[in-house]
């Protein structure tokens, strides 16, 4: 069994009612951070205690949070989403009520990313398998123990099943489902979650690939959107042969998406290179874009790469504060 409070500690902004998290920007009594693209300093005497890569977050800044398992984010006022990831196999869910507490004391509330699988090294059930099993009820109970649980929480929670279904570089079992399948499995499971979990806001979120349209649940099924954007500079000189962006990133994914009409979020959102690669997408990250008027949060993944990219460029180490900035 893993302790959920340790593997994962991170959960989703101060909404007050379903779907408030992800209805509007802008961050109330922000600690204004005043570093510039380039480091330079601006005539505002800056608040922000952290000098390393965080995203610069002031009053107008999409609503910031973070996927943090190694507390960087603790004290960090500003953040409004602290995101869970968690199996429903082999996790101990009575650590999910240590979760709230950690959220409730920082004026959080909670994301819980489910994985349908186990974290177990000796875990071998094929992707055939696992969705025949989730269409013929074998996982119900797994489902319905975790939004149980989730019942029980004071702060509001919002429910990001099976991510990235759209990559197909083989990280993760259902990515190998064709859409069809993938539709029918997450309908199916959300239906369970809502008869226990009516209160929360549920997120379907795609990496941001070409054809993620496919994989589309349904506007009953989907109350926000999230997506996964990440810039690492050895892969960008190897890729596209310059620097990219955040704008450049996001856009791809966002214009896919934008089309079903519901709030849009980054649901995991990385970067790591030189100093004056990090600080633009600081800079950029939580920025409101008039490219993107549907975008209303960012969350940040607080941890290491645990897949190695392609092109041989590693694990990128997206931590904050592996990257100290003055």
């Amino acid at each position: 069994m893993k302790s959920l409070f340790k593997v994962t500690a991170a959960l989703v902004g101060c909404a007050l009612i379903s779907g408030g998290v992800f209805a509007a920007s802008g961050v109330s009594g922000a600690s204004v951070d005043t570093r510039g693209p380039s480091g330079e300093s601006s005539s505002v005497e800056p608040l922000n205690k952290f000098h390393d890569k965080r995203p610069v977050i002031t009053p107008q800044s999409l609503t910031p949070g973070a996927y943090d398992p190694h507390g960087d984010f603790t004290n960090d006022p500003n953040s409004k989403i602290e995101h869970l990831f968690l199996p429903w196999e082999d996790v101990e869910l009575a650590s999910l009520a240590a979760a709230d507490a950690y959220a409730l004391e920082r004026g959080r509330s909670l994301m819980i990313t489910i994985e349908p699988w186990s974290w177990a090294r000796d875990w071998r059930v094929s992707p055939d398998d696992l969705l025949s099993g989730i269409l013929a009820g074998r996982y119900d109970a797994n489902m319905s123990a975790v939004c149980s649980a989730a019942a029980d929480l004071k702060s509001h929670v919002t429910i990001r099943w099976a991510q990235e279904m759209d990559d197909k570089e083989g990280q993760f079992t259902w990515s190998f489902w064709k859409p069809e399948g993938y539709v029918k499995a997450y309908r199916h499971v959300i239906d369970i979650c809502r008869r226990h979990l009516p209160s929360a806001t549920y997120m379907w979120s795609p990496k941001g690939e070409e054809g993620l349209e496919a994989y589309y649940p349904g506007d009953d099924y989907a109350d926000v959107i999230g997506l996964s954007v990440f810039g690492y500079q050895p892969y960008d000189k190897l890729e596209v042969g310059h620097d990219t962006t955040f704008v450049e990133r996001t856009k791809p994914g966002y214009d896919r998406v934008v089309s079903f009409g519901k709030p849009i979020v980054i649901a995991e959102l990385g970067y790591e290179g030189d100093d004056d690669y990090v600080r633009d997408w600081a800079a950029e990250a939580n920025k409101p874009h008039a490219e993107f008027p549907a975008l209303t949060a960012v969350v940040y993944f607080n941890d290491r790469e645990v897949y190695a990219w392609p092109r041989n460029v590693g694990l990128p180490n997206w931590r904050v504060a592996d990257h100290p900035l003055d």
